[in-house]
């Protein structure tokens, strides 16, 4: 029994292999084998497709007419058959079944089509938005202001040469009986670029103190004083094409008759939007003379267009010497009115103290002025005519009246 069973089994394997062997010669003269004959190219996917398993185990991996296997060929066992969610790649159906050599697959496929892109964060458009800004018609607005009234912020940040010359006449309350010519002048050096210049400029100790002031009428008694030195030193200057930094270091000599002491200053300036109609303007200056010694400046400005005539900025400043060991300080709310195009108008109410070392401050004048300043002559002539009202310490604040004139020649890029 043993031995029959044994030529059973062996009939057994034989008829397994002569029926795939038989169907094989059924075949037509023409036909080859699926896994020798590929299917036309137009029938191959691409490898970087994705085909459902279900579709991979319902559906031959090539046409049915170069199957080994005839179509009434038993299905696989269960064990073999995938769940119906799985997805398996075309690449790996191609190479398995001999048709895509492994050559073809590239190692790493191309970032899908249908990952999103992220966008930029809403809150990170706030950094563009200060250059948008500036770029407006508010900073030529607020510069025409600058330029027209002549002011040390025009004087300080325009890279362009400037001359300006004052002559002054206050009568009343701490006036003087004659008119003060004091003149300051900044060049740009040929090629250069215009980032030095050459500077000269009368009394640059009292420049220095008011280096970020941007309207000297209401300090009658420091801005009308005979001139008792002059100086002459070299700028370095560097700014943005936006106009949203600034920033300028002197070096230079300081002459007082036989005199000569050696000075220098450091000057820089910021502006940044706030929100659409407000811009604040910050502004410091460091400043060291040989006979005074060191000193500082700060000043702030919010500026808000109310129209187009008109401008609103509220000042606040303050200055530190070595020398007083004091703080002065001063609070300007001014608003600048454009009448026609060679006169303007400035209204100004300011507050001025004082702080010493021990922290303690009183207020030394309020003033109440106008000023009218009117083109003469061109692009370069102007007259201006300040009636102010004084309330100062030193007469128990009451009221004192004053009047300031003054003849200004202006010449700038604009001029």
């Amino acid at each position: 029994m043993a031995v029959l069973r044994a030529h059973i089994a062996l009939i057994a394997m034989g008829a397994a292999v002569l029926v795939p062997l038989t169907a094989l010669a059924a075949q037509p003269q023409g036909t080859q084998p699926a896994t020798l004959a590929a299917s036309a190219p137009a029938a191959v996917l691409p490898a970087s497709a994705v085909v459902p398993a279900s579709a991979v185990l319902s559906a031959p991996a090539v046409s049915a007419a170069s199957s080994v296997l005839p179509a009434s060929a038993p299905a696989p066992t269960p064990a073999a058959v995938l769940p119906a969610p799985a997805a398996v790649p075309a690449s790996a159906v191609l190479l398995a079944s001999g048709v895509l050599p492994a050559s073809a697959v590239p190692a790493a496929a191309p970032r899908p089509s249908w990952i999103p892109t992220i966008p930029p964060l809403p809150v990170l458009n706030v950094i563009d938005a200060p250059r948008d800004y500036l770029s407006r018609q508010f900073v030529d607005f607020v510069g025409g202001v600058d330029r027209f009234f002549g002011n040390d912020r025009n004087y300080q940040e325009t890279n362009d040469s400037v001359l300006q010359l004052d002559l002054t006449r206050v009568v009343g309350y701490t006036g003087v009986r004659h008119f003060v010519l004091q003149g300051r002048a900044k060049v740009h050096l040929p090629n250069t670029e215009k980032r030095f210049h050459l500077l000269i400029e009368s009394n640059p100790d009292v420049n220095a103190a008011n280096a970020t002031s941007q309207i000297q009428v209401n300090q009658p008694v420091a801005t009308t004083q005979t001139p008792s030195s002059y100086g002459a030193g070299v700028r370095v200057e560097r700014a943005a094409a936006d106009q949203r930094w600034h920033i300028s270091d002197d070096l230079g000599l300081k002459f007082a008759g036989l005199n000569t002491s050696p000075f220098a200053r450091l000057r820089g300036s910021y502006a940044v939007p706030l929100g659409d109609d407000w811009r604040i303007n910050a502004a410091q200056t460091f400043f060291w003379f040989n006979t005074t010694g060191p000193g500082e400046t700060t000043q702030v400005d919010f500026e808000r267009p109310l129209s187009d005539p008109l401008l609103f900025r509220a000042s606040s400043n303050g200055t530190w010497t070595n020398a007083t060991q004091q703080l002065d300080l001063r609070q300007d709310m001014i608003l600048f009115q454009k009448v026609d195009e060679r006169t303007a108008m400035q209204y100004q109410a300011s507050v001025i103290g004082l702080s010493n070392a021990h922290m303690q401050s009183h207020v030394t004048d309020y003033v109440l002025l106008m000023l009218y300043r009117h083109r003469l002559h061109r692009q370069w002539m102007y007259l201006e005519i300040s009636p102010q009202l004084h309330f100062p310490e030193v007469r128990g604040y009451r009221s004192s009246g004053m009047l300031t004139l003054r003849l200004q020649i202006l010449f700038d890029r604009s001029r």
